[in-house]
């Protein structure tokens, strides 16, 4: 499998397509378009590449992450993949949108698949394991490649920093102790690929986060 990354929205917040290239199956990873070019630069490259959509995956269901869910669903015709504690968060997501600047449709109403800690899913021939990872918020998903070495982690990792602990549900013991048993017991040369900014890998991570070191 391969993974491409788009930085979408006035957040400059980071959407993944993960790829198979065997059957041309992918899945949408934190479906962020604020703009229409941002949706059609998805699409393009969609239809472009012969590729069928079959996953919407959700990191974490903060506003920034989700503000092209609803679309993204119904285009593709997709129920969104995600843990069961991201509920409240869709729920609120017009509302709070509003507060940061974001239009964003009802999203309760959306099909769901609930994913849980060490669940396995399948794309085309490639699999994909979901790590729990709450802290910044609850519901909170990493996905990990491991054939590829790369794992998606939201705004749990970031490159030589973490997510933030101070918005509802946040709790910084608890994002501490899931880099650590959950991020940081992954093979050392693992790609993050992170909600926001630039990549790193684990190793950079484990020697040099001021937050976690």
């Amino acid at each position: 499998m391969k993974v491409k990354q788009f930085a979408f929205n006035h957040y400059q917040t980071n959407c993944y397509l993960i790829i198979d290239e065997e059957t041309k199956q992918c899945a949408i990873v934190d479906p962020c378009m604020e703009y229409t070019q941002e949706y059609l630069q998805m699409e393009n490259l969609i239809r472009n590449e012969g590729l069928t959509p079959t996953l919407v995956l959700l990191t974490h269901a903060h506003t920034d992450h989700v503000c092209g869910l609803e679309k993204v669903c119904t285009l593709y015709n997709l129920p969104v993949t995600t843990h069961k504690d991201s509920r409240p968060f869709l729920e609120t997501a017009p509302n709070l949108g509003r507060l940061i600047g974001f239009s964003v449709n009802r999203l309760d109403t959306l099909p769901h698949n609930y994913i849980a800690d060490d669940e396995v899913i399948e794309l085309g021939n490639g699999r994909i394991k979901c790590l729990y990872t709450p802290g910044h918020c609850p519901g909170s998903m990493s996905f990990y490649l491991e054939e590829e070495g790369i794992v998606i982690t939201g705004d749990a990792l970031f490159r030589m920093s973490i997510g933030r602990t101070d918005l509802a549900g946040g709790d910084y013991d608890v994002l501490l102790n899931s880099i650590k048993t959950k991020l940081f017991t992954l093979p050392a040369d693992t790609m993050v690929l992170p909600g926001h900014a630039d990549c790193s890998s684990i190793r950079e991570e484990m020697l040099g986060n001021p937050f976690i070191v």
